[in-house]
């Protein structure tokens, strides 16, 4: 049985009528992390959650913020997403990216995308440019040509340590790839002074996947979802039980039922580990701007800004706070 690790982190809305203060949170994917990338990932996720917020403060939008919050960890080797991705059965890369707007539940993703280094940036324009949610492989490729996205050399998006783990995962094949390193990916939720949601979320997917598979992190839903009326979540870990469980809209689902943001993220975690046995994380944050953050895996970084605090982790237990100059 697999042991619940939750933070319930309840942010108290501002007096003021109609009013909630602005917030970035991040993950930085849940899986086992290697002792030497601990620290690094931790600077990541703050990075990632402070840059963001500077968009939101800067008078950004909700969907600037979580774009710009995917892009500093797409653009990071230290996560499974963007540069850094993890390898497929083949030794190639093929990521997978989607974005979604509370105020009209519109979306946009991406799967099985590669020679791209931004595939939320990607995402952004499927929802923004075109009729359709989610678009794959070629289909995106021509699409990405279409707008003049840059298109960058596949090894420039392999990092040495990705290459590592595909040779450790060769020679031992049967090992979890949660406890390689290559699960997860990244994600971001963003809420601003109107209580206005967005979330969006990137991957390189399973190390070792079978070429074309799809990740739950491009499946509005199951990876993410995001509502003005509740507010929004971004799930990580093994895609094929969080799209069956439809993870991300069920916790949505439990803060509907009246649930504050950390209790619902934890119950849903709770209950996909149950069912599928598999080590799920979560992160949420409500219209009201409650935070919830929940993982069963080894490790999830986080990280959320709020005024001029920082607030991050990554093992069971963690909050650490640092202040900032804005």
């Amino acid at each position: 049985m697999f042991l619940v690790r939750s933070f319930i982190l309840l942010l108290a809305a501002v007096v003021a009528t109609c009013h909630v203060e602005p917030i970035v949170l991040v993950h930085g994917g849940a899986d086992t992390v290697h002792p030497l990338r601990v620290e690094k990932r931790k600077e990541g996720v703050k990075n990632a959650a402070m840059g963001g917020y500077k968009i939101l403060k800067k008078g950004g939008s909700v969907v600037d913020a979580v774009e710009e919050a995917v892009k500093i960890m797409e653009e990071d080797v230290k996560f499974n997403a963007g540069y850094g991705s993890a390898l497929n059965s083949e030794g190639d890369i093929e990521m997978d990216a989607c974005i979604m707007v509370g105020s009209n539940l519109t979306s946009g993703g991406v799967t099985v995308v590669k020679n791209v280094a931004h595939p939320v940036s990607l995402a952004r324009l499927v929802m923004e440019k075109s009729p359709h949610f989610l678009l794959a492989g070629e289909g995106a490729k021509k699409f990405a040509k279409q707008h003049n996205v840059p298109f960058v050399p596949l090894a420039s998006l392999m990092a040495e340590h990705s290459k590592q783990d595909f040779d450790e995962y060769q020679k031992n094949p049967r090992k979890d790839d949660l406890e390689m390193g290559g699960c997860g990916g990244v994600g971001a939720i963003a809420v601003d002074a109107h209580g206005r949601v967005a979330a969006a979320s990137s991957t390189g997917g399973r190390l070792a996947k079978l070429p074309g598979r799809s990740s739950a992190a491009a499946i509005v839903g199951a990876g993410l979802y995001a509502d003005d009326e509740v507010g929004a979540a971004v799930v990580t870990g093994t895609g094929e039980s969080i799209a069956r469980y439809v993870l991300a809209h069920e916790i949505i689902n439990l803060m509907t039922r009246g649930f504050d943001a950390g209790v619902a993220t934890r119950n849903a975690v709770k209950g996909i580990t149950t069912r599928f046995r598999k080590p799920t994380g979560a992160i949420t944050v409500s219209k009201n701007g409650q935070v919830g953050i929940s993982f069963t895996t080894d490790k999830m970084a986080w990280a959320y800004q709020v005024r001029d605090d920082v607030h991050y982790g990554l093992d069971d237990y963690d909050h650490f706070s640092e202040k900032i100059k804005l």
